[in-house]
């Protein structure tokens, strides 16, 4: 039973729509999970853990701790970080390229005021 998974949406205040899109099932499957109706699989539960950045114990109710322990070296982001990865991922190849030339502008920039 996924617990928190409307909480963890509403947090982060996207729609199950786009939660749906991100993590590649249907809004209607994202309906039926919050309203406990069916259960996901694992490779699912794994994409929640991963977009959420929280446990699947944290997810399904099982621990109050959220954060997700990972090994070390696998992924140095933090919490943040990983939001905008995903964030990236969702977007179309004409976005994610007016975000790699705004970076470059800044890091252009602040490399000349070093």
């Amino acid at each position: 039973m996924l617990v928190r998974l409307k909480e963890l949406r509403k947090e982060r205040e996207i729609s199950q729509q786009r939660l749906a899109d991100a993590i590649g099932v249907s809004q209607q499957s994202i309906n039926k999970y919050e309203n406990h109706d069916i259960e996901p699989d694992i490779d699912t539960l794994q994409k929640f853990a991963l977009f959420f950045d929280a446990s699947i114990d944290y997810i399904v109710g099982l621990s109050d701790i959220r954060e997700r322990i990972m090994p070390r070296g696998e992924n140095d982001l933090n919490g943040e970080e990983n939001r905008l990865v995903d964030d990236y991922r969702q977007l179309g190849e004409q976005e994610k390229q007016s975000i790699k030339l705004t970076m470059k502008c800044f890091l252009d920039r602040q490399r000349m005021c070093q």
